[in-house]
């Protein structure tokens, strides 16, 4: 009961990249990049493990970025003529590659950190890819001129590559999609299917990450556009309590979001976010067991997960560990208070 997870993505330690940023640079380059990759990897696994959490991830460390990291190994792709295009209706800006051509899978894209991973834990390991709408919203296409086809185009190398993650030994595949929470009606008319393309013949348990984004300032700007009540997930929970994925994570503790939203996903096991990655000031266990009681008026305790509101990456390493450790302590705070 209140089995603990995290969205995905964790801090990338000072040897291995610069800190405190979405889109780090990396410290070194070819075989000393791969084996700091991997030792970093290894670090977060532990610290995951010696945190209390029941389910662990790579922490993204072999990826500048969640949906970089991915297209990274896709032919297709322009990485070398970026350029500067809103996101998340233009949310904010970035430097994005291009599509340029048909696209294919390289060849596997996470073969070496999903086995390495596997290979060092006991623990129930999930692996985090970016859904095929965040994509989209994350590439400037010159190619295929319809957002649809292009999802359907990722959804399809994303199976492939997830297909590949449960031989290696995944236990959770899980897409990252906060583009659903900008595009609410695109969401729920074709990108919930391409979301389930991407899943298609998984064996392993699935689940999507809907966040309202990273703690960097031009997110937190947004929220407060937002008003007292977030409203989002209404347009989206439905189909996906419709559909064949297993889990939803969503953002909870110091939200606006409407616990009763909760409740649209029935059937799911749901990941509830009660730990805020946009702050620094770190939960008490008391905090976090609280956020859990609030969400059992509307998840059966046998399907609710502590987890945290959304990624790690741009945070202080320090902190971050205090908000595992804070997030697997309220999780046995609350089997305490609501076990029975």
């Amino acid at each position: 009961m209140f089995s603990t997870t995290i969205a995905g993505s964790l801090p990338k330690p000072g040897w291995l990249a610069e800190t405190r940023k979405l889109w780090p640079q990396w410290r070194a380059q070819g075989d000393e990049l791969r084996q700091a990759k991997a030792d970093a990897t290894l670090l977060w696994l532990k610290a995951q493990e010696d945190a209390g959490l029941d389910v662990v991830t790579d922490g993204e460390q072999s990826r500048q970025h969640f949906v970089h990291g991915f297209l990274e190994q896709v032919e297709g792709i322009d990485f070398e003529h970026k350029v500067e295009m809103g996101i998340r209706a233009d949310r904010y800006k970035a430097m994005v590659p291009q599509v340029v051509g048909p696209l294919r899978l390289k060849g596997r894209v996470h073969a070496a950190e999903a086995r390495l991973a596997r290979a060092h834990t006991r623990k129930k390991l999930k692996f985090t890819l970016p859904g095929p709408m965040t994509i989209v919203d994350t590439v400037a296409d010159r190619f295929y001129g319809d957002r649809v086809k292009l999802a359907f185009a990722f959804a399809e190398l994303l199976n492939q590559e997830a297909l590949a993650l449960q031989a290696d030994g995944v236990d959770i595949i899980q897409f990252d999609e906060p583009a659903f929470n900008v595009y609410m009606k695109d969401a729920a008319e074709w990108g919930v299917k391409a979301l389930e393309r991407a899943a298609q013949g998984l064996t392993c348990t699935t689940a999507v990450h809907i966040c309202y984004g990273y703690g960097i300032q031009a997110n937190n700007d947004w929220k407060k556009t937002l008003g007292e009540e977030w409203r989002q997930y209404e347009q989206v929970f439905p189909a996906l309590a419709a559909s064949s994925i297993d889990q939803v994570s969503l953002e909870c503790y110091h939200s606006h979001v409407p616990p009763d939203m909760m409740a649209l996903l029935k059937g799911k096991d749901v990941m509830v976010g009660v730990i805020d990655v946009a702050s620094d000031v770190v939960e008490t266990p008391e905090q976090v067991a609280d956020t859990i009681g609030r969400a059992l008026q509307f998840v059966p305790r046998e399907r609710l997960m502590p987890c945290t509101n959304c990624g790690m990456a741009p945070m202080d390493r320090d902190v971050a560990l205090r908000k595992l450790e804070a997030l697997a302590k309220g999780a046995a705070l609350a089997r305490e208070r609501y076990g029975s």
